[in-house]
């Protein structure tokens, strides 16, 4: 009986606890670090320091260790994570229904985790449309490790996610978008674009490789390698905004989607090899069935690509 009294004002004592507290908890928990939780949270670090202790006094466990990599969570904060993301999700997803959603009147924030081609190429097209039809609406851009996007859309940390194909899609709804052929961009008057562009002047040329990893090959290397030929990379940088400063100063040839090529005023030829296109893809997660913000949005920004609607 004792035990139970015990659980009873210990239950009592949660139910008075800000929830925002343990929304702070749960994006700690996702971030291990208490600088991105504060940036995710639109507040500031001590905001996040000063939640986390009230958090700890409350519960009687330090939650998070700081380490040298972060924060990383003790055995209690691991056994109730589950449990408080799940909680959080199921009243947002109560709240969405629960509101009517008006995209004209709406002052609702999404948060969106982008390709940079598709930041940099389809995102002014989306507030174009979003300047018009809904005016207060309000976009959070932020590019997630590719890992990290499954979970962070199961949390609702995430909305919307325009990605190449994810590893693990449980639970995940995807739409394609429109396929991008690769190509080769030279600057304009490049020596190498007199003429068809064949294997072998193509491999006589230095090249740009794109990838936001920092090591590994991308699509243009595995088709190459496939027939038992290489490339000489001479740089490799992380996105192509860095692509125009240095190929509009040099001869480097850069391999990438046709609509980037086109966008940085690079001079266009075929790839004298097959190369499968660049497939990206719009993610939402499941739970996001109800939440007819999320499901609008997610329309639009396939619009805003070209692919069509399949609602």
């Amino acid at each position: 009986m004792i035990c139970d009294i015990h659980n009873v004002n210990y239950v009592m004592k949660l139910s008075q606890l800000d929830l925002n507290l343990f929304v702070v908890f749960d994006t700690i928990y996702a971030e291990r670090n208490l600088t991105r939780a504060a940036e995710m949270l639109s507040v500031t670090q001590p905001a996040v320091s000063n939640a986390l202790a009230r958090l700890r006094a409350a519960l009687g466990d330090p939650l998070f260790i700081r380490t040298g990599d972060g924060m990383a969570p003790t055995p209690y904060a691991e056994s109730i994570a589950a449990d408080v993301s799940e909680a959080l999700q199921r009243l947002a997803a109560s709240a969405q229904r629960a509101q009517a959603f008006d995209p004209a009147r709406s002052n609702r924030v999404f948060r969106l985790s982008m390709t940079d081609a598709f930041d940099t190429l389809v995102l002014p097209k989306l507030f174009a449309d979003l300047a018009t039809s809904a005016p207060g609406i309000g976009l959070r851009s932020f590019r997630l490790p590719r890992a990290d996007i499954p979970a962070a859309l199961a949390r609702g940390t995430l909305d919307i996610a325009a990605e190449v194909a994810l590893p693990d899609a449980a639970g995940l709804i995807r739409r394609p978008l429109p396929p991008e052929p690769h190509v080769c961009g030279l600057r304009p008057g490049h020596p190498a674009a007199r003429a068809p562009l064949t294997m072998e002047r193509y491999l006589a040329l230095d090249h740009i490789h794109v990838s936001g990893r920092q090591r590994g090959s991308g699509a243009v290397d595995i088709a190459l390698r496939a027939v038992g030929l290489r490339r000489r990379i001479r740089v490799r940088l992380q996105h192509y905004l860095a692509v125009p400063a240095l190929v509009m100063v040099s001869d480097l040839a850069v391999s990438l989607p046709e609509s980037w090529a086109r966008a940085l005023g690079l001079t266009v030829l075929p790839l004298p090899f097959d190369v499968p296109p660049m497939q990206t893809w719009l993610y939402r997660h499941a739970r996001s069935d109800g939440d007819a913000g999320v499901l609008w949005l997610f329309d639009r920004m396939a619009g805003a690509t070209g692919a069509e609607s399949q609602r």
